[in-house]
């Protein structure tokens, strides 16, 4: 899908990108990759770059491509994550910078499901390696912000019934990790759903990881990448500037909201502990009321 250094995806302290613990699980891993590759008929080269707990590999794949697997247990497999970058291919748009997919294998191998995808590579680097949060002032120009809001807008006209986000979570967490009651989400749209420093390439534009793309609350994936900015005041401003005509209205803000509490649900399970008392002070700012912090 990109180069080897630009698609490393986001890891916290716990460093939960990263290889599986077990040795039989990374060997079970490397032998599937190894597979894929055989049926898709590429050869892997470079450096490996492991997802979440170790549930994806990817390398890159011949000349110009990228190839990731991911595995779940058998009973898991499909639905809206298992088949989003597929999806993606073919719903939206060409306008839309994205990898292009060459191929998809699927098999299923002692209880566990595996999908291989075979994208495009991309040589531009991801604005962060390592991790989604940005901690540097990068300076894009007026192009590539005016790129990111095009892209986006033209995600937003996609017409999809893929939920990124349900009105079901927002009823059981708002209060537990924003401290308020649930708000209704009535302005939806279609989004990114993972929009991070580590999905955007400089100095031109292309996003990553279509996994989770789907309908969301307006608001969402501005929110999303404001919050991941929080350390790099400079930055922040600017997202809320470029995005101030959502950002700045109340659907806007119910859909930050929403972002901000899937990051503190994640911050409370150890993830970007130093960016989470900045998103709870992000989340009081909007809401006026005190946020239970995240466990130390």
């Amino acid at each position: 899908m990109t180069s080897d250094a630009a698609h490393q995806p986001g890891r916290s302290q716990q460093d939960v990108f990263s290889e599986p613990e077990q040795a039989a699980d990374r060997q079970r891993m490397r032998l599937a990759h190894t597979t894929a590759a055989s049926s898709l008929s590429v050869r892997p080269s470079g450096a490996e770059v492991w997802g979440w707990q170790g549930r994806t590999l990817s390398r890159r794949a011949g000349a110009a491509g990228w190839l990731r697997l991911v595995c779940a247990p058998e009973a898991k497999r499909g639905g809206r994550l298992w088949e989003g970058t597929a999806l993606a291919d073919t719903a939206l748009p060409r306008s839309v910078p994205r990898p292009r997919l060459h191929g998809v294998r699927d098999w299923i191998a002692g209880g566990l499901a595996y999908r291989a995808e075979l994208t495009e590579y991309i040589a531009l680097p991801a604005v962060t390696t390592g991790s989604p949060v940005l901690d540097r002032d990068v300076q894009l120009p007026d192009s590539w912000w005016a790129d990111l809001r095009s892209a986006l807008a033209t995600l937003a006209s996609v017409p999809t019934d893929r939920e990124s986000v349900r009105q079901q979570w927002i009823d059981r967490n708002f209060r537990r990790f924003l401290g308020i009651d649930p708000l209704r989400i009535t302005a939806l749209t279609t989004g990114h759903a993972d929009l991070h420093w580590a999905n955007l390439t400089a100095p031109a534009l292309v996003l990553f990881d279509w996994e989770n793309w789907g309908r969301l609350p307006v608001g969402y994936d501005a929110g999303l990448l404001h919050a991941y900015s929080l350390s790099v005041p400079g930055t922040a401003a600017r997202i809320r500037h470029e995005f101030a005509d959502i950002l700045d209205t109340p659907d806007g803000r119910a859909g930050e909201l929403v972002a901000l509490a899937q990051l503190l649900q994640a911050c409370n399970k150890g993830v970007h502990p130093r960016l989470a008392p900045l998103i709870a002070g992000r989340a009081e700012h909007l809401t006026n009321a005190p946020v239970p912090r995240p466990a130390p």
